[in-house]
């Protein structure tokens, strides 16, 4: 671990060691803010935790979880709003060798049911404001698999009977482990899971190596992230762009972090923003554009912000160039995926093109390929494959879908690309969102991308509907507040499109509506719309 700590310290792709052969994040982790003990690690809802109070607390979970009967290598379910309790059990876990299975908030039983059952959990660990839905998935599973999945309850409701020990005490109760399991930096370190739009969510296997991977490679060498930074992430934990962003990324450098319970509105957020003054904010395109359009957008005097990112869908040039003229702040729109980790293609600070999502981050390779698998040339349209180190192994026992995606040292993301001639590429939507119209496939992405510069368009989004046999491209469209839908607006709007995009490009219906369907993570439900059509 020494030596790793020794080497670590040149954030070059060129010249950053791998982790050793014997690595474990958490104690990784641990070893390197040793001298940082009385800096405040987090900023949550309820306090300020220190360095080291996240150390010591993590290490009594260790313990904690080996009193329990929770064994290395075995899971634990984590539905947990995002406190300093998060990281807390997650390093803690780390630590013991167990394996953290992160869950997504907003789910249903169902879900919870599938998900405990398909990684066998030997312990869920569920915040208070939480336990409705967790509670009925444990009601719903057979009496054996309930008796191995105990129930801890972290920050419970003020008057809530538990009949399940509560995280703090079990942590107040332990003695500090003072070893860590021996990992190695490809055992697996904890998974999560996918978003599950195209069938049951997958479980993505992560190793202690990749969260390192992320932090050396795009949190430090692109984002630049200091030891003096505090960061805010709107995406949760339980994300894998929120993991890195919030856990990860300032934890690797000794930066202070902003955690937020509650949804991220943009009036949330502009509170955090104003009261600690994070240096280091990460969105999604939707926050960004709802952010711009509130009337209580603050003044670039009363917020900090050096540097933000945006990932989950494209992030539409007008809303880039508007954020960054009130902030004076660039948006790092990028790329990255659950398989992946983390982003691997940005847009760098100082060299921002926005309306792309930039190049390829140092240490990461990415390729465009036809339907062949033949690469693609610059400006045509191709799937995106990439190839880098902090790679998941696997699904979890689901064999087909892991053969589909893992191809050798090579993923295929799902993601139609082009790529212009200076290097920067641009996104044109998912693989099985492409439409084809006329004959010629539309992209419904740059269709979006067009709409939104209209100074009446908020939101947009683009899908194929049967018209006789034939597809038919109809849009959905969100009005800034001072505009009226109508049918004058309507046609205002596809001859917009028709000036410039290619004439089979435009929408042929335009549907106004109040909002437009959204995944946890900002990211269109476009199947939801078509269901409308």
């Amino acid at each position: 671990m020494e030596a790793l700590l020794e080497t670590a310290a040149s954030h070059s792709p060129a010249t950053v060691a791998p982790p050793p052969a014997l690595f474990n994040f958490a104690a990784y982790l641990f070893q390197l803010n040793e001298a940082r003990a009385g800096k405040i690690a987090y900023i949550d809802d309820t306090g300020r935790t220190t360095y080291g109070e996240l150390e010591e607390r993590a290490r009594r979970f260790a313990s904690a979880l080996r009193t329990l009967g929770v064994h290395p290598e075995e899971r634990v379910l984590l539905v947990m709003l995002d406190t300093v309790a998060l990281p807390i059990a997650f390093l803690g876990a780390l630590y013991a060798g167990v394996v953290p299975v992160v869950a997504n908030t907003l789910l249903t039983a169902a879900d919870y049911v599938y998900m405990l059952t398909h990684s066998h959990a030997r312990a869920v660990i569920a915040s208070g404001a939480l336990l409705p839905g967790v509670t009925q998935a444990l009601d719903q599973l057979n009496s054996a698999e309930q008796d191995s999945c105990p129930l801890i309850v972290s920050q419970p409701l003020d008057g809530e009977p538990l009949d399940a020990p509560r995280l703090d005490e079990l942590i107040d109760a332990a003695a500090p482990a003072v070893k860590c399991c021996a990992s190695g930096g490809d055992d697996i370190a904890f998974w999560l899971y996918s978003s599950g739009s195209t069938g049951k969510p997958k479980g993505t296997v992560h190793t202690h190596a990749n969260l390192y991977w992320t932090a050396e490679l795009y949190a430090k060498a692109v984002l630049g992230i200091v030891e003096s930074d505090v960061v805010f992430s709107a995406a949760k934990l339980f994300f894998a762009y929120g993991l890195g962003n919030a856990l990860t990324f300032p934890l690797s450098v000794g930066a202070t972090a902003v955690l937020m319970a509650e949804r991220p509105t943009a009036d949330a957020i502009f509170a955090r923003l104003v009261r600690h003054r994070p240096t280091v904010f990460y969105g999604v395109p939707t926050l960004y554009a709802s952010m711009l359009v509130s009337p209580n957008l603050p003044a670039r005097a009363d917020v900090a912000m050096r540097v933000c990112t945006s990932a989950g869908e494209a992030l539409p040039r007008e809303i880039g160039e508007r954020f960054t003229a009130h902030f004076g702040a660039e948006i790092l729109d990028g790329i990255g995926s659950t398989e992946m980790l983390h982003i691997f293609l940005s847009n760098r600070a100082g060299a921002v093109e926005y309306g792309t999502t930039g190049r390829p981050v140092p240490g990461y390779e990415v390729e465009l390929r036809d339907e062949a698998g033949r690469p693609v040339p610059d400006g045509e349209v191709g799937d995106l494959y990439i190839k880098g180190p902090s790679a998941a192994l696997m699904y979890w026992s689901n064999r087909e879908k892991t053969r589909a995606t893992f191809l050798g040292e090579w993923i295929r993301s799902g993601d139609k690309y082009s790529r212009l001639p200076n290097g920067c590429y641009v996104y044109a939507g998912r693989s099985d969102d492409m439409l084809k119209v006329s004959g010629q496939y539309v992209s419904p992405v740059e269709v979006e991308m067009v709409l939104v510069q209209h100074d009446a368009v908020l939101e947009a989004a683009v899908v194929g509907i049967d018209h006789g046999g034939l597809v038919k491209t109809r849009a959905f469209v969100v009005l800034k507040r001072e505009f009226a839908p109508s049918e004058i607006l309507g046609d205002q709007l596809k001859a917009f499109v028709k000036e410039r995009l290619a004439p089979h490009k435009y929408p042929r219906d335009i549907v106004f509506v109040d909002d437009l369907p959204k995944t946890a993570t900002g990211k269109i439900q476009r199947f939801k719309l078509r269901e409308l059509s």
